[in-house]
């Protein structure tokens, strides 16, 4: 499997860190076509979470049920430690798809349990 994250997986990465903890499938769909500025298939984003977690770079639980979707429990993603510093490589690539991000080098609280690190505004 390649190390190289390509555009696509690099705007689901950054779309699940500036949801924080309200990354979950359908928040992240409709952030990707935002940040993109076109139309995204939801089955692309899906193969794509599923893609980066199994590189290591995500982490994911579910959520409780609501009464909304049916009882039915959200999955929520986070960045792994593997992803952040990822994160920290994509930024000195110049890479600038992460408009209004903050980007969080270092632990990423919320999901993960962990305290903030240092921030690095692109």
């Amino acid at each position: 499997m390649s190390d190289v994250l390509g555009a696509f997986e690099q705007a689901v990465l950054l779309a699940i860190v500036r949801l924080r903890d309200e990354a979950y499938g359908r928040a992240i769909f409709k952030e990707v076509q935002v940040r993109l500025e076109r139309d995204v298939a939801a089955g692309a984003v899906h193969a794509t979470l599923g893609r980066l977690e199994r590189k290591g770079l995500l982490v994911s639980r579910l959520g409780p049920g609501t009464p909304i979707r049916g009882g039915r429990a959200r999955r929520f993603y986070g960045p792994s430690l593997a992803a952040e510093r990822t994160g920290t490589s994509m930024i000195s690539s110049g890479v600038r798809r992460s408009r209004g991000v903050v980007l969080t080098l270092g632990p990423i609280g919320g999901l993960l349990g962990r305290t903030l690190g240092r921030r690095v505004r692109t």
